[in-house]
């Protein structure tokens, strides 16, 4: 989701670009504003509590009885969201390591060494090559928008340290980081799990018939590897099934006036809208859509990246009722973590017990991050040699959270398996009000991507009345 414009200075120690150059349509290139983004976010993030600062006091070294695992996710910034449960997750991992991993007859210690991305492409290439050189992690996991993976994957990939990763669609993960159609991987560490295109498509041609439109669709695509990916992807998908996709062209993160945007939607009775923007922009953009009287015009406000949590959708007000979504993880999903042996039903009211928040979708998918570090280092057969790691993952089979995962069964993008990519579910569904004992709650409308997912209600029109 970074921007493709520019290029910056590498920080010392961080991976050379030229590693793993991106395409020209999936550039992640981390760009001057990512930097100058990045420094305002360190000014006014510097403390973080709790399971981050437990951390800084690790040795910079690993013994040979002992796993070392590096853990990137986006606890403050733009995108502090997708960080807010991985506490409590962190806290069921550790103690589910509690006793150490046996793996060939010998018991390992294992430390969680966990850093904040701070939402931004420099600082999460600045933390993962600290937990790599200086912590000497033996393993990398990281998670939530391409802001963050993509650059921890990178530095990851250059090291030779094998990393897991999940929650970027996974065109943006691995077209992003210079994978192209037709070619073998190029990433011989670095491994993903996620939903993509596919899955956004399938679950919008599913839930979209529910309400009838006039079938325009006005589209917020950004200028980001999230942007990039859905324009060139699902849109012919959409115009495919039979929808005109009204696209005023790609914004830059953080825009401030989009009137351009709406009034192109107005002209254009754009019934359906779709965008895939940082939480900050779908904020300014919804209220600038309702004070000019576009949101009148909308059946279907189809959001993702956010609009993910309660938190997103309780901040809008009124306006948040209605939104559509998607969903990776959520309590009615009948899956356990195979780590913890804990339901997601007990996941979500665990995670509600202990933090007296929400449940929050990302826990699940920060969890199964465990669940395949765990299954990988036990397959490898010897967790300090990273190239037996690396390859376990290659054949890996795992429950989880979200789903049983299995790398052997990659996607096959023009005559070619991607063996580093486990696609995911992506399932559609509404914002409504009382729904739960929570002011606001996500409601599944349709399951095509995994049946096994229980449906609840049918879409209904979005209105603020």
């Amino acid at each position: 989701m970074s921007r493709v414009i520019g290029r910056q200075r590498r920080p010392a120690g961080s991976p050379n670009p030229s590693a793993t150059k991106p395409s020209s349509l999936f550039d992640s290139r981390v760009t001057r504003r990512d930097v100058l983004k990045g420094t305002g976010l360190v000014l006014g993030g510097l403390a973080i509590p709790g399971v981050l600062e437990s951390c800084l006091g690790s040795t910079s070294t690993t013994a040979s009885g002992s796993i070392k695992i590096g853990f990137v996710s986006p606890i403050t910034g733009a995108t502090a969201g997708f960080g807010e449960p991985d506490p409590y997750v962190i806290g069921l991992a550790r103690t589910a390591f509690k006793n150490g991993l046996t793996i060939g007859g010998t018991n390992y210690s294992v430390e969680i060494v966990t850093r904040d991305s701070q939402s931004t492409p420099a600082t999460a290439a600045q933390v993962a090559n600290d937990l790599i050189s200086g912590q000497k992690v033996d393993l990398m996991l990281t998670t939530s928008t391409p802001e963050t993976v993509n650059p921890v994957s990178d530095a990851s990939e250059a090291a030779g340290v094998p990393c897991i990763s999940t929650v970027v669609p996974w065109e943006a993960w691995y077209f992003g980081r210079g994978g192209k159609p037709g070619q073998p991987s190029p990433f011989k560490w670095t491994f993903h799990f996620c939903f993509g295109v596919q899955q956004f498509f399938l679950a919008y041609s599913t839930l979209w018939p529910e309400v009838p439109t006039n079938k325009k669709v006005g589209v917020m695509w950004p200028n980001d590897a999230d942007g990039n990916a859905i324009r060139a992807s699902l849109g012919p998908l959409l115009k495919g099934a039979g929808y005109t996709i009204i696209d005023p062209g790609a914004y830059e993160d953080l825009t401030n006036d989009y009137t351009t945007q709406i009034q192109t939607f107005i002209k254009n009775d754009c019934q359906i809208f779709n965008t895939f923007p940082i939480p900050p922009d779908f904020v300014t953009f919804w209220n600038q859509a309702s004070q000019q009287g576009y949101i009148s015009h909308v059946r279907i406000a189809q959001i993702a990246k956010t609009g993910l949590f309660p938190s997103q959708v309780t901040a809008l007000g009124a306006l948040g009722n209605g939104l559509a979504s998607g969903v990776y993880w959520a309590p009615t999903w009948p899956y356990t973590s195979s780590l913890t042996g804990i339901s997601s039903k007990d996941l979500a009211s665990g995670y509600e017990s202990s933090s007296g928040k929400q449940w929050n979708q990302q826990t699940g998918a920060s969890l199964a991050l465990f669940d395949v570090a765990a299954a990988a280092l036990k397959a490898s057969g010897d967790p300090k040699n990273k190239a037996k790691v690396a390859a376990a993952m290659t054949t890996l089979a795992v429950d989880t959270p979200v789903g049983h995962l299995d790398w052997s069964k990659g996607p096959n993008v023009a005559g070619v398996t991607i063996g580093n990519v486990q696609t995911t579910p992506i399932i559609g569904g509404q914002w409504k009000p009382g729904v739960s004992k929570w002011p606001v709650d996500f409601v599944i409308c349709e399951n095509a991507a995994d049946p096994k997912v229980p449906i609840a209600a049918k879409l209904e029109a979005y209105t603020t009345g």
